[in-house]
């Protein structure tokens, strides 16, 4: 018959229960510190998070008021200036003979 490999006098392992129960209520202990302190950092980051993002809404809200500003005095230049322009046009035609009841029938 074939011998089998390997001895058979192998020491049976000893279990140590106390060193292992040390090690995992350090290992715990480490743990529940390491979660606490990413919880505080969590925290923080969300009031930065929302800080910012009141920030961008007030942005956004003075964006749009001036960008309606900006339209309305563009509008209001535009306007000016069409305004400016058909005077000088009538004054053309004025001065070129024309009565004003002939600008009327034109512009109708």
């Amino acid at each position: 018959m074939p011998r089998t490999k390997g001895s058979k006098n192998k020491p049976k392992a000893t279990n140590d229960f106390a060193s292992q129960i040390t090690e995992k209520k350090e290992s715990i202990v480490s743990l529940t510190s390491e979660i606490t302190s990413i919880t505080a950092n969590i925290d923080t980051l969300k009031a930065d998070l929302k800080e910012k993002k009141t920030a961008l809404k007030a942005a956004q809200k003075e964006l749009t008021k001036l960008e309606a500003k900006k339209a309305a005095a563009e509008a209001k230049a535009a306007e000016a200036a069409k305004k400016v322009e058909a005077e000088t046009v009538l004054k053309k035609l004025l001065a070129s003979g024309m009565t004003a009841d002939e600008i009327l029938e034109k512009l109708k």
